[in-house]
Formats: C-alpha cells, structure tokens, sequence
C-alpha cells in the first residue's frame, strides 16, 4: 500500500509526457488517420477489436467546457476506432451530443466520492480500459492532500479486485489558472507518477497519461481557469489514445 507519508517529487510539473503525443499543426483535425507517427495512428487495422471503457472521474470527464458537452470522450472513441477498435464507452452517467456518451464523470467530486460512485458499476458493466482522471476537486477543496494518494490508490485496487485483467490509464491533473490550486495540482501529480511507478513494478496493467506539461491542454486552452474548451479537449484525447497504444504495446491489450 502507498504510504500517507508518501514523499512529494519536485513541484515542478514535467515538461514531458510519459510517452504522451505530441501535438503539432495538425491538432485542428488530431484524428486524421494520415497522422502514423509519434503515437498516433496505426495503418494495422485488420482486426477490429472490441473496447469497453469507462471514463470516470469529475467535471471533466463529464465534459464540462465542451460545445458539445462530449469532452475528450468523442475525439477519443474517433481515434481509436480509426485504429481498429470497436470501442463501446461504459458508465452509469450520460452526456453530451454522442451517440455513446456513457461515462462515469461526477461533477464537483473528490476521488474518494467518485470511487463510491464506481464501485456500484464496475462489476455490472465489465469495463476493460478506465481513464482516470480525478482528483481536481480534492485540489480545489484543499481536501486531505496529504492523503490524496493513498485514496487514489484505494479506488485503482477496487478495479483490479473486481477485474484483474483491467487496464488503467491514470492522468494527471491539468493546469489551473489559480495559483494556490495549481500549487496543489503539482502536488498530486507527484503522487500520481509515485503512484503509477509503484504499481508498474508491483506487475498492475497501468499506463500514465500525462496531462501536465507542454503538450496537454494550457491556459488558453480553458474556458474558466479550470475545465478545457474544444481545443484542449482534443489535446487530451491525444495523449489518451497513445497512453492506450502504450498499453497496446506492453501486452495488456
């Protein structure tokens, strides 16, 4: 188990997603299949393979900030389909514009309450891949940081319990224009990449989706200091989609 006195990294946010895509010019149409490099798409579509994920996480999971209230979860379902999956996206929640928007996003939730929220779901709707993305409100709310580790860690072991061949993509927090709250992002995504480094080596099926550095969403990519607009919707589903092919690559797909 991770420690509560799990020891904090630099405060520094990385410059470089583990892996993450890379977002260039192209990044208006992120899912064009003619894109083939820096993790984007594969030409090996043969087989299309099917994909049960459950997005879970707070408001941006849900997708708050979108146009079309679809977040990152339609350009992802694009990618992946063009990369040969039939991808069937999971949840108890729905919204936005997609056909397929089941999703497991809570607004304004810790990640102890989503966790809550997830547990009755998990076994129902057999998820194979979670993107994870939780932990902005327990940042907002100054919530136990501290400890903000440890409950992350309590939500992952639920899944793999239910599900031992469960594939989790756990991402770090983005940035927020509040200096005291982004000061506190720094400090949990510390303890994310803890997190997922200590699990990797314990054998768990777990893939880092960095969100934090030059190439996830910044600033002015959000419409309220907090949640992103279109543009750095489709940022995050980039780096989604490679953490995936990541996981592809490793054997845990």
């Amino acid at each position: 188990m991770l420690r509560q006195s799990i020891v904090l990294l630099s405060r520094r946010p990385s410059l470089f997603g583990t892996g993450a895509s890379e977002i260039s010019s192209t990044c208006t149409n992120v899912y064009s299949p003619s894109i083939t490099q820096h993790g984007q798409f594969s030409t090996l579509t043969a087989t299309k393979k099917p994909l049960r994920l459950m997005p879970v996480g707070g408001s941006v999971t849900y997708g708050v900030g979108s146009s079309d209230g679809n977040g990152y979860r339609q350009f992802l379902g694009d990618m992946l389909r063009a990369d040969g999956y039939q991808v069937q996206f999971v949840g108890s929640r729905r919204s936005g514009s997609m056909t397929n928007g089941d999703n497991e996003g809570w607004r304004g939730y810790r990640i102890d309450q989503i966790d809550s929220k997830v547990r009755k779901w998990v076994s129902t709707l057999a998820p194979r891949v979670f993107t994870v993305n939780a932990g902005s409100n327990d940042c907002v709310q100054d919530f136990r940081m501290e400890a903000l580790g440890l409950r992350m860690e309590n939500m992952l072991e639920f899944l793999w319990q239910a599900n031992p061949a469960s594939v989790i993509i756990l991402s770090t927090l983005l940035v927020n224009r509040d200096k005291d709250i982004n000061s506190r992002v720094m400090d949990a995504n510390d303890q994310f990449r803890k997190l997922t480094e200590l699990k990797a080596r314990e054998g768990k099926k777990i893939v880092l989706a960095d969100m934090n550095n030059s190439r996830g969403p910044q600033l002015d990519d959000l419409v309220d200091g907090t949640h992103p607009n279109d543009y750095g919707y489709k940022k995050m589903a980039a780096i989604w989609f490679n953490a995936i092919r990541r996981a592809r690559e490793k054997g845990f797909l």
